[in-house]
């Protein structure tokens, strides 16, 4: 590859050492500058920044993302429904629409629902008062341990421990292992979101499951987009709607890394006794980053 590519780690909130600022995401930062190719130069350059507004609200670099020179979003909605402008969903979808690769994730019940109308990832993301999962039935609680949280809140296990998932076939790209076979951990999370493929869509499909520790109800981890060129002749980027950021924290991947004090549920740390669990998220989070390429980028 001729060049680096360009990757933009964002959180929808301003700097707040307290909450899930970018911060969190130092070990997933870390990774993604020292993927290297077979000539040992750095394959990504990464920023990672928190949200930032001008004088209009805005954010600077989101509401301008179409006309920046990243390749790939990676969006962390950690908002309670605020964190994008109308400006800011507007850079985004023009950035998508001239190829960039977008990873869009959330977590349970509203939070991060400021992406649910963004773009066509935005719409795979389920939120309890907001683009509603059509499936009614799943309009209920799963986890029961957390009271102050409600629906969607899918219990996939304790942060710091792994979640055991089921790649759908045929199996997707992004869940490839180098080696031969499929990736078997997630980072699990008390209190999942929803996501999945919005009605009509024939692009985007799910691509793998996980299992509620609560009630055995299977639900979508991931679910993917590829290229396509629209009525308007642009040719559309990849896309990623994750059910929880939380698949891609610090906490989640290390729980002795910390996590913000509203945080009360207890820890697991199998995600560090199992050592494939922790390869197989770095093998993902390789795999996306490498999905998402736009195909303007030289090869």
């Amino acid at each position: 590859m001729n060049k680096q590519i360009r990757i933009l780690l964002q959180t929808t909130i301003p700097t707040t050492e307290d909450d899930w600022s970018i911060e969190r995401f130092s070990l997933l930062r870390d990774y993604l500058a020292e993927i290297k190719d077979d000539r040992d130069n750095p394959l990504f350059e990464v920023t990672a920044r928190n949200r930032e507004s001008d004088a209009a609200e805005d954010d600077p670099i989101l509401s301008n993302l179409g006309d920046s020179d990243f390749d790939e979003l990676w969006l962390f909605a950690v908002d309670v429904g605020d964190g994008l402008t109308d400006k800011d969903k507007a850079g985004i979808e023009a950035f998508y629409k001239r190829g960039g690769g977008i990873l869009a994730t959330r977590d349970h019940q509203d939070l991060g629902s400021s992406i649910c109308n963004l773009c066509g990832v935005g719409t795979a993301h389920f939120f309890q008062t907001k683009n509603l999962d059509p499936d009614v039935s799943r309009h209920c609680i799963d986890d029961i341990y957390t009271t102050n949280i409600s629906w969607p809140n899918y219990h996939s296990g304790s942060n710091g421990n792994y979640q055991k998932i089921v790649p759908i076939e045929p199996i997707h790209p992004l869940l490839k292992r180098p080696s031969g076979g499929a990736i078997e951990f997630f980072p699990a999370h008390p209190h999942e979101g929803a996501v999945g493929v919005p009605a009509g869509d024939e692009l985007g499909r799910a691509i793998a499951t996980g299992k509620s520790l609560v009630t055995d109800r299977t639900f979508n981890l991931a679910v993917a987009f590829d290229r396509y060129q629209d009525t308007e002749g642009n040719f559309v980027g990849r896309s990623v709607a994750q059910s929880t950021f939380h698949h891609f924290c610090d906490y989640n991947w290390d729980a002795g890394m910390g996590c913000p004090s509203f945080v009360d549920e207890p820890p697991g740390n199998t995600m560090q006794t199992e050592p494939q669990a922790l390869a197989d998220i770095k093998t993902y989070v390789r795999n996306l980053a490498l999905w998402l390429i736009p195909t303007t980028v030289d090869s």
